[in-house]
């Protein structure tokens, strides 16, 4: 077995903003020993395939990229070399009228390719925008149980170590969708912008384009901060400040709930 084999192995999966996926317990391979995809036990969910384009090992983790990512950043890549090369085409023809015959050739080839790209636009914004509504539930779940806990730990049902391990948890839980959906909304942003954007900010899109790893390194730091975090910061905090802070905001829920308790 390979190298590259070997280090998917036994190996735990996370997604790219830090949730638990499942741990590697074997591979699928093509006819000619090429990887095609990772079974992954989740537990009570079971076995599942993830894509081998979809996975990136660092260090002991396999990290997870969701495909709408890889679907948007694809088509990010895709309409912002054809409009480059269209401009190129105009710039040489401007500079070089005899040109015009052999580029108006080249010229039509991506023209037909924009055109390609932006009716494949659409599926990729649904796409999108059905990713941006699971999470808004996700969300609405998550701070319907803190606000729960809380009402619990007010009503003395649960003790103060219960409730600030709930809401350490469930924050974490809305820190990772909240960058997911950032990112999400930035990548709907670019998608969206008119050409001549696209053309004016090529250098800025491309380096935003290929983020991948930054944002890995990125989710990797707050995953190894979120240990110290637990300990001594939450605890000094703990409801002296919670209360203070959170007044508003549990009335805001509690209208909510309220809300759909009569509707």
């Amino acid at each position: 077995m390979s190298d590259i084999k070997l280090e998917f192995v036994g190996k735990q999966v996370k997604d790219m903003y830090g949730a638990y996926v499942g741990k590697v317990i074997g591979l699928v391979t093509d006819i000619d020993g090429s990887i095609e995809s990772i079974g992954v036990d989740c537990g009570s969910i079971g076995l599942k395939q993830l894509s081998y384009e979809q996975l990136l090992v660092q260090g002991d983790y396999v990290i997870f990229i969701p495909r709408w990512r890889m679907e948007a950043q694809k088509l990010l890549r895709q309409k912002n070399l054809t409009l480059k090369r269209v401009k190129a085409l105009e710039d040489l023809v401007a500079e070089n009228d005899l040109m015009k015959d052999d580029a108006e050739v080249l010229h039509l080839i991506y023209e037909k390719r924009l055109f390609d790209l932006e009716s494949n636009e659409q599926d990729v914004i649904n796409s999108l925008n059905s990713r941006l509504q699971e999470l808004d539930l996700q969300s609405t779940t998550i701070k319907t149980i803190i606000f729960d806990a809380k009402l619990q730990y007010r009503s003395n049902d649960i003790i103060e170590e219960t409730y600030q391990q709930i809401n350490t948890n469930s924050t974490e839980l809305l820190d990772r969708i909240k960058l997911e959906k950032d990112e999400i909304n930035s990548f709907l942003s670019r998608i969206t912008q008119p050409n001549s954007d696209i053309i004016s900010n090529n250098e800025s899109e491309d380096k935003n384009i290929n983020s991948s790893q930054q944002d890995i390194d990125r989710i990797s730091d707050m995953e190894s901060n979120s240990d110290n975090f637990e300990n001594d910061e939450k605890q000094e905090s703990a409801l002296s400040s919670d209360a203070q802070e959170d007044d508003e905001t549990e009335g805001n829920w509690l209208s909510e709930v309220l809300t759909k308790d009569t509707a």
